[in-house]
């Protein structure tokens, strides 16, 4: 659907915002997630990016020092251990925090149930996921800053008519409904109908507990990766 895409586009722009983007990817390696980076940040079909010398033309070849010295300015730092607990994400963070003393952070997390929980609960994912979601919600909270964590939903959407999103197709959704400050889904009409010319992503915000919630429409380009914003929202202010 695009969550990780979506979730780059916000370091991105947090990071030239003057913050410091903090990303620990639980999936993905870390090379992967800078080819992403540079995919969206270029504007260059992420398949080329396999062998970017070869693939790439000479006017997208002239255009990559400017892509990674704009990326460099987002100072995005990437962790990507497999399993990491929440003591050893808050361990690496307060270590980038003190390194860049002049960056409020922004902590991003792909993915929700890959966090490594402090006890097996019996094998009770509700149990281990409420830890982790509990504990999150302490550390944005510690560290005065957004956390921002992916999480997977469950297959029930699939069976739906209108397959957008809602609170309960969050796997393990009652602690999470309960910790966040915000959540947010994303649509694609063209991911169900892949016949179709359209390329909004809809994000949809359900919860805010701040502020109004509703729908921002943007243009999603799946070959790239890259976000552009359009005008209309039904957002209820």
């Amino acid at each position: 659907m695009g969550k990780t895409d979506v979730m780059l586009h916000f370091a991105k722009v947090a990071g030239w915002a003057g913050y410091l983007p903090i990303i620990f990817s639980l999936e993905m390696p870390e090379h992967l997630i800078t080819s992403r980076l540079i995919a969206s940040t270029g504007g260059f079909n992420r398949t080329k990016m396999r062998d970017p010398n070869k693939m790439l033309s000479q006017k997208q070849k002239t255009k990559w020092p400017d892509v990674i010295g704009n990326l460099n300015e987002t100072t995005i730092q990437i962790f990507d251990g497999a399993g990491q607990s929440i003591p050893e994400i808050r361990a690496k963070a307060r270590k980038m925090v003190n390194q860049f003393p002049n960056r409020k952070p922004i902590i991003f997390i792909d993915y929700l149930t890959l966090i490594r929980s402090s006890d097996f609960y019996g094998g009770s994912s509700h149990l281990q996921v409420s830890e982790i979601s509990r504990n999150l919600k302490t550390m944005a909270k510690d560290f005065a800053c957004p956390v921002i964590c992916l999480a997977q939903l469950n297959r029930s959407v699939e069976s739906r008519a209108n397959k957008r999103s809602m609170m309960s197709d969050i796997r393990e959704s009652g602690s999470i409904e309960q910790d966040a400050d915000l959540i947010l889904f994303l649509y694609r009409e063209k991911y169900y109908d892949k016949n179709l010319d359209d390329s909004t992503l809809e994000i949809i915000l359900s919860k805010n507990r701040n502020g109004p919630v509703g729908t921002i429409p943007v243009k999603y380009n799946e070959y790239t990766g890259e976000l552009e914003e359009l005008k209309e929202s039904n957002i209820s202010i």
